[in-house]
């Protein structure tokens, strides 16, 4: 039975944060578990008909799969978050989790299979309902004002980095056990996600219902393309947010690939750098929580971005001992970023709705991730090192971008007030 709504807000708020918590650390670590052994399966295991499916280049081939998942939490995000806001939070999320569950089975039985199409369709697959973060996030903007909401973000962030820690290090581990494994693993997390939902979580949105609307007509208004006709500074945070999650998902997909190609490490070995990674934006999101809300947000956000293209460009160049390092340093500029923009977000645009805005912001991200898989997939067939400058490319270019949207913010304070 969930906690019950008082009429000041949620009962129990804190206990909700952690269920949240509790449940998008099992659920991330499911998600990050492939990070680390894909590309030890398609470009460091004996060849097969699957590693070399239809004759293609096994980094092709790893491209194409590591596109698959993105490209599936890409068309979900457009509409789960903001379907969250018509339908509520709990009904939505404890959809999407069994769904998802299912679809770490179906990937599980297709590397046992040893059938390319069908793991790339059970990663798309499953990635449709992993766009759930969105709901996530937006329970914990709802809990504001009874908890501090930058703080909030901090502590889901935090919690988040860690399910990236402990997945990739579950994933390299057990690897050697077959590669079926991981994924059933993945599906296992899930489990205790789906009692802990069930037992805690209250409706925390403002849900309205279908209301004599089809669900299919439901998503397809609701899907978070919608708020970039409505308001012109989420169009220019749009591209700003596109530009330099390129950057970030060119270091999130293809540094794997760069320890194997350039550091000569194995599963296990990519493994404890991601957990290293994991752990220092774990600890960079804690203690930008505490201290709350910066007074200029975004003008933190932007030192945090230079940082982090001038970082992965460095990347590029370095050999292989110094860039281990780095890969791990590179985790502090963007836990300071992502705990930023997300809240200041959150605060600015609340008035379109919280399961919307996070919504749109996880579509950008998949916009990006899916991009760059494809991009840097080919790139990588010349030098993978080319998709990590690629990277520091768009990072440089999105600081540009939001160097404008800070002068848009200035000229328009009248909307300052309207996001709460």
């Amino acid at each position: 039975m969930a906690l019950p709504v008082t009429p000041s807000g949620v009962a129990h708020p804190h206990l909700i944060l952690l269920a949240i918590c509790l449940v998008a650390l099992m659920s991330t670590a499911g998600v990050a578990m492939p990070y680390p052994i894909l590309a030890p399966i398609f470009v460091d295991a004996a060849a097969d008909g699957f590693n070399h499916y239809a004759g293609l280049p096994p980094k092709l081939l790893l491209g194409m799969a590591l596109a698959a998942n993105p490209l599936g939490i890409l068309i979900g995000s457009t509409f789960i978050g903001a379907l969250s806001d018509r339908l509520g939070r709990r009904r939505v999320l404890l959809g999407t989790l069994s769904l998802t569950l299912l679809g770490y089975l179906l990937t599980a039985w297709a590397l046992d299979l040893r059938w390319y199409p069908l793991f790339v369709f059970a990663r798309f697959l499953t990635g449709l309902t992993e766009g759930n973060v969105a709901v996530a996030r937006a329970i914990v903007a709802d809990l504001h004002p009874q908890l501090d909401r930058t703080r909030s973000f901090a502590v889901l962030n935090a919690v988040l980095y860690m399910g990236w820690l402990v997945g990739p290090m579950i994933g390299g581990f057990t690897l050697p056990l077959g590669e079926p494994v991981p994924f059933l693993i993945g599906a296992l997390t899930l489990l205790p996600c789906l009692a802990i939902l069930l037992w805690v979580l209250p409706e925390t949105g403002r849900a309205t219902g279908l209301q004599g609307v089809s669900l299919w007509r439901t998503v397809r208004q609701q899907q978070a393309f919608r708020l970039l006709r409505q308001d012109a500074l989420l169009g220019g945070l749009f591209w700003m947010q596109l530009l330099f999650a390129l950057g970030v998902n060119a270091f999130y997909e293809f540094y794997p690939l760069w320890l194997v190609e350039f550091a000569g490490l194995g599963s296990s070995g990519i493994a404890w750098v991601t957990a290293g990674l994991c752990l220092m934006m774990s600890l960079a999101s804690t203690v930008s929580g505490r201290r709350g809300l910066h007074h200029d947000p975004l003008r933190q956000a932007r030192q945090s971005a230079v940082v982090f293209a001038l970082g992965l460009l460095l990347l590029s160049l370095l050999p292989d001992g110094p860039g281990v390092v780095l890969v791990v340093l590179l985790g502090l500029p963007l836990a300071i970023y992502n705990a930023v923009l997300p809240s200041w977000c959150a605060e600015r645009f609340e008035h379109h709705g919280q399961g919307s805005v996070m919504g749109l912001l996880s579509t950008i991200f998949c916009i990006s991730n899916v991009l760059i898989a494809v991009i840097g997939g080919l790139l990588t067939l010349l030098d993978t090192r080319l998709t990590l400058a690629l990277g520091a490319l768009m990072c440089m270019l999105a600081v540009v971008r939001l160097n404008r949207l800070i002068r848009q913010v200035a000229r328009t304070p009248q909307l300052a007030g309207a996001g709460g």
